[in-house]
């Protein structure tokens, strides 16, 4: 157990099925994130619980691991459109949600007005490193990026425990994300994040947000980071990164630990 698995509040939060997400996926939606550590995340999280918000509780619990693997081209296409700032700009990604082992192809465009569009299909476990030998995968992203399964290669892990918090008009999502951990396929080096916690809150549109009134009393302000981008500047040193080491710098800031690269 580790220490946010130990925190208190969770006696204090109420529970949402998984069933009942169906209604607030927000596939199509507006994506803002924060950066804090474990210790302001407790308070947040009790802040939280007093407010209404209810935590998703899985077969993992209520903290559950994460692993995905982003593609991308030799060149790093995808990585350098975000860090050279292009608007118009996508990701393509595996991800197995651990507790159930559930496989999915995930596809992530973000357009020139900030909105994030995700698409998604299922795939078998044992695809998550390789789904070019899948005809209906290669197909669908094709379909639904501008990449074939030919031109694209597992280039970083990530491994985290995500907590997902709904508010009571279930109109946002909050993902909290921890333990976060990054291994590079083409340079084998890994990189730990430590205390850092990232935190997105997805909405649809511009509603009122209790959160980020909470996350306002905490501190806790909004800091644009990718784990993809931020995973590969810590570890392939040959990748552009200028501008995202400043963003690294500032996760050794907030968090008042050094970044541990192994």
């Amino acid at each position: 157990m580790n220490k946010v698995e130990a925190f208190g509040v969770w006696d204090r939060m109420e529970s949402i099925r998984l069933d009942e997400m169906d209604s607030i996926k927000l596939m199509n939606r507006i994506d803002t994130k924060y950066l804090t550590d474990e210790t302001v995340l407790e308070k947040l999280l009790g802040m939280a619980a007093v407010r209404g918000y209810r935590v998703l509780n899985t077969e993992g619990g209520r903290v559950n691991p994460y692993d995905s693997v982003y593609y991308d081209t030799d060149s790093l296409k995808m990585y350098t459109d975000h860090h050279n700032r292009r608007l118009v700009r996508q990701k393509v990604r595996t991800r197995v949600y651990v507790a159930s082992g559930s496989a999915f192809l995930e596809i992530k465009r973000k357009n020139n007005k900030g909105r994030t569009k995700k698409k998604r299909m299922p795939i078998p476990l044992q695809e998550m490193m390789d789904f070019s030998g899948d005809a209906a995968a290669a197909a669908y992203l094709a379909e639904k990026s501008d990449y074939t399964a030919g031109m694209l290669k597992p280039r970083l892990e990530t491994i985290f425990k995500r907590i997902t918090l709904v508010n009571r008009a279930r109109t946002e999502r909050i993902t909290i994300d921890t333990s976060l951990h990054f291994v590079n396929h083409d340079t084998g080096l890994e990189a730990d994040l430590g205390p850092a916690v990232i935190i997105e809150l997805k909405q649809d549109g511009h509603a009122y947000s209790e959160m980020k009134g909470i996350l306002l009393d905490c501190r806790v302000k909004p800091m644009r980071i990718s784990k993809y981008c931020i995973g590969t500047t810590l570890t392939n040193p040959g990748a552009k990164s200028n501008r995202f080491k400043v963003k690294a710098r500032t996760i050794e800031k907030i968090t008042g630990q050094k970044i541990s690269i192994i």
